[in-house]
């Protein structure tokens, strides 16, 4: 594509879009510039509301995948591929999952996390070949999200992953997305012209950390990875986890802190384990079992 299609189809892109709300920043207080942005960060919210059908869908796919043997993919460049990273890592800790049910592929590799490889999202071969050297399958779901929707390295790889029967979904700011035309499902929160004209790593990256965080953590919580709204499925694997998973049994099970730790190191540092242990009175492989027969969910053990 030369420099002509491209202005003209950047053109078409709201996101691209000179804001009319922000056109006197420049001008402006430290004190006004902060509040105009944070009026504008208010719009995301409202944006992943009407697209909450949508998330859902997805989310019902992500946990039919996992069900099946599947893993989440999510791919894209520049922040999009950093914020799948973000997201796809941090799941680990958090729900206790095994490394590789959920991951992040970015434009560039793993370097580009931290300098830029801004080339890299024009090759679609590159986005095929990507997806090729994760394996992927028709047991996953591949996410790809690209703020402006036409990233042509995020096309390639949803146009193989489709090739193959891979659920595909497109994650975008803009309405007319190219990735929402080649993806089976679409989450499209349009959030509107940028404060700064273009710069996606604003509204467009809030709209998608957002909604990557409610895809995952409805997800987990579908498979089991929560009691109440505490994530029971976490991994002590620090100070902070291993205190925050002591109180946690304290909450739920009403015991002693010594009590809670004593719990906490027999079930092997699993959370869900201890406070099982603790309220059916059982021994740690009583307590796995009932979880398996409960496909992971506390409370259905515990009834």
């Amino acid at each position: 594509m030369d420099n002509e299609q491209l202005v003209k189809e950047l053109n078409q892109l709201i996101s691209e879009n000179q804001n009319p709300d922000t056109m006197d920043i420049d001008l402006l207080s430290t004190l006004d510039i902060v509040t105009k942005i944070n009026h504008q960060d208010e719009q995301v919210a409202q944006a992943i509301s009407l697209v909450l059908p949508q998330i859902a869908q997805v989310v019902d796919n992500i946990v039919s995948c996992f069900k099946n043997g599947g893993r989440l993919v999510y791919i894209g460049a520049g922040t999009s591929g950093r914020l799948g990273i973000l997201d796809a890592v941090e799941c680990i800790p958090t729900f206790g999952i095994d490394e590789g049910l959920i991951i992040a592929i970015m434009a560039g590799g793993d370097s580009a996390m931290f300098k830029a490889k801004e080339g890299v999202e024009d090759d679609k071969a590159q986005g095929i070949a990507a997806v090729k050297e994760v394996q992927l399958c028709k047991k996953d779901i591949l996410i790809g999200i690209a703020a402006s929707g036409r990233t042509p390295y995020v096309i390639g790889a949803l146009e193989f992953a489709k090739s193959i029967g891979c659920i595909t979904v497109a994650l975008s700011s803009n309405p007319n997305a190219q990735i929402a035309e080649v993806a089976e499902h679409a989450i499209l929160p349009v959030v509107g012209p940028e404060p700064l004209t273009g710069s996606t790593r604003m509204k467009s990256g809030t709209a998608q950390k957002m909604v990557l965080n409610i895809l995952s953590t409805a997800s987990m919580i579908r498979m089991g990875k929560s009691y109440k709204n505490l994530m029971v499925d976490l991994k002590a694997t620090n100070k902070k986890l291993y205190a925050r998973g002591t109180r946690m049994i304290m909450q739920v099970t009403g015991v002693s802190q010594s009590e809670a730790e004593t719990a906490l190191e027999q079930s092997k540092l699993q959370v869900k384990v201890a406070i099982l242990m603790l309220l059916a009175n059982v021994n740690v492989e009583q307590a796995q079992s009932m979880l398996v027969n409960s496909d992971g969910f506390l409370r259905a053990a515990l009834q």
